[in-house]
């Protein structure tokens, strides 16, 4: 790295392992035949890094002060670095007090400067100079990963401690202007999800008290999805005619779904018995926190899907499909669900909606007024994306300009 740019007076090249007192991960417990408690010594795992911070909320795992010690190396410090290196590359945080005691696991990376490097510093530059170079040298397969020792050889531009300080503190101005931007934005498309639906409660209560409600599942067909055959689990057959969806596609910021990975031909779905489900059927995820994120999906062609997703096919003498797709889309599905435990979808959940059906004819408009208003909040949301994207492209340059000696 030190052949790409000059740094300036007072700046050196160092391998990160040299300014570190401690490049390591940890170990999950169970491994070393501790169980995981309820209560206990923290343990943590990427997901209870939440934008650059601990948040200690979200800490479900805990293990015994026996297990805290047979895992030594790994138990944090104040002012430990921490960097994601298995799923998600590149997710930092600092260490503080009010986190200890504290362990993780051999996804997370820990790594504990010397007196000579701020941890501050060190964070940003994570950010900036160790994630570009590692997502370079990334492992494995479904799951991306990167050694300790790709971290400890990363070329690293070192200036004197006063002048780490001095970055810190301009970087840490400016972020917090752009952060209020982003931030800004970022409500402005929570605002339209909420118009969005308050839109759809008033379209059905004025339905409900002229057209009165029918039992949804009287009126549409329930089809839960298939367990994908063996023979195709670690295959990915792009040339098919026919499409198989996963419950990870929901995800998408669609509301169809698309870019299937797992295509059949006709010959295929025959020989496996692959069940096809029909086109206009609406994707609901069976178990997990994408149910309380109404992830609704509408099939626009003949697929199949996996056994993690229920499909609902409306009777379309009486029912549009698109019409059924707006209604799911207005319903919360927490108010019919257990949510103290891990949320799911069944049959019987079905069973305790209730529709307001009109003619078809009312149906195509009220299908043509709410889509034209969504079409309108969409556009307004992608002119806030692409406006915090530019944000986002903004940080990672002044974070570049910074670790170039130029801020």
């Amino acid at each position: 790295m030190s052949e790409l740019y000059e740094l300036p007076e007072g700046w050196e090249w160092k391998k990160l392992d040299d300014i570190t007192e401690l490049v390591t991960k940890g170990t999950t417990p169970t491994t070393n035949g501790y169980k995981f408690l309820n209560k206990g010594i923290n343990f943590l795992k990427i997901e209870n890094i939440v934008k650059g911070e601990i948040n200690l909320s979200t800490i479900e795992m805990f293990i015994s002060e026996e297990a805290h010690q047979a895992q030594k190396r790994s138990q944090l410090k104040e002012n430990d670095v921490l960097f994601s290196i298995a799923g998600t590359i590149g997710d930092t945080a600092i260490v503080k007090k009010e986190h200890l005691p504290m362990n993780t696991n051999q996804a997370i990376a820990l790594i504990r400067p010397t007196k000579n490097l701020n941890p501050l510093f060190l964070k940003f530059s994570l950010l900036s100079i160790v994630s570009q170079n590692t997502k370079n040298k990334q492992r494995g397969g479904a799951i991306k990963n990167i050694s300790l020792g790709d971290i400890k050889n990363i070329d690293y531009p070192l200036p004197p401690l006063q002048e780490q300080k001095r970055i810190v503190s301009k970087l840490d101005s400016l972020f917090e202007k752009i952060d209020k931007a982003i931030a800004l934005h970022q409500k402005n498309m929570d605002e339209a999800d909420v118009f969005m639906g308050s839109v759809l409660h008033e379209v059905f209560e004025k339905l409900e008290e002229k057209y009165g409600l029918t039992i949804l599942s009287t009126v549409v067909k329930i089809n839960s999805g298939i367990a994908l055959p063996k023979i195709f689990k670690d295959k990915e057959h792009t040339n098919g005619e026919l499409e198989f969806f996963k419950v990870a596609q929901m995800n998408n910021d669609t509301r169809v779904m698309k870019g299937a990975n797992l295509n059949f031909t006709l010959s295929q779905s025959k020989e496996f018995k692959i069940k096809l489900f029909p086109k206009g059927s609406i994707l609901i995820p069976k178990r997990g926190g994408a149910i309380l994120t109404n992830k609704k999906r509408i099939m626009k062609r003949e697929a199949s899907y996996d056994s993690n997703i229920m499909g609902l096919k409306a009777d379309n003498k009486i029912l549009l499909d698109e019409f059924l797709f707006i209604f799911l889309k207005s319903i919360d599905l927490s108010n019919y669900i257990d949510t103290t435990t891990i949320p799911q979808v069944n049959n019987k959940h079905i069973d305790r909606m209730s529709i307001s059906i009109p003619s078809l004819k009312i149906q195509e408009n009220i299908i043509t007024y709410v889509n034209q208003i969504s079409k309108e909040l969409e556009t307004l949301k992608q002119t806030q994306k692409e406006k915090m994207e530019s944000l986002v492209a903004l940080k990672a340059s002044i974070l570049d300009q910074a670790f170039r000696g130029k801020l």
